[in-house]
C-alpha cells in the first residue's frame, strides 16, 4: 500500500453523523470502528462505547476523509480539531517522516505499537500543526 496523507477532523460526538453525511456529498465507501469495538469506553450499549474512534471515507474521486469523536477527558475546541495523517506500510519511509516532524515539536502519543495492531505516533510540529503517523501492521 502507497503512503497517503489525508485530513484526521474530531469531532465532540458527531463523527457517525458527519461522515454519513460526508458519503452522501462524495460517495464512496464508509467504515466506522466504535470505542467499544476495542473494549474502551464505557459499558457496552453505553454512549461512549457507541462512539467513534476512527472512521474513513474513501471516495470513487481518491478522496480519503478520516474522522473521530474526541475521546473521554481530551478537550474538544473548534478551529483546532483537526489534524493531518499519514498513513500506509512503508516502516522506513513512515518512521522517516515522524522523525523529521517531531524532531522540533511536542510529541503527545510516542511512536508505538497499538491496541489495533499498528504503530501509531501523534505529535505537533514546530509549526503548531499535529500529525498522526500509522504504520500498518504486517499481514501474515
Amino acid at each position: 500500500m502507497a503512503s497517503r496523507l489525508n485530513p484526521y477532523i474530531t469531532f465532540a460526538g458527531e463523527a457517525r453523523q458527519a461522515l454519513e453525511r460526508y458519503k452522501e456529498v462524495f460517495g464512496g465507501t464508509l467504515s466506522l470502528n466504535t470505542h467499544g469495538d476495542f473494549g474502551q469506553g464505557e459499558a457496552p450499549g453505553s454512549a461512549g462505547a457507541d462512539k467513534i474512534m476512527h472512521g474513513m471515507l474513501e471516495t470513487p474521486s481518491g478522496f480519503t476523509l478520516m474522522a473521530a469523536d474526541t475521546p473521554p477527558g481530551t478537550d474538544f475546541t473548534v478551529g483546532t480539531n483537526f489534524s493531518v495523517s499519514l498513513s500506509g506500510d512503508d516502516d522506513t519511509e513512515l518512521r522517516g517522516y515522524w522523525d523529521k516532524l517531531s524532531a522540533d515539536g511536542t510529541v503527545s502519543v510516542p511512536l508505538d505499537k497499538q491496541m489495533w495492531g499498528d504503530v501509531f505516533g501523534m505529535c505537533t510540529d514546530r509549526f503548531g500543526i499535529t500529525w498522526m503517523v500509522n504504520i500498518t501492521a504486517a499481514q501474515g
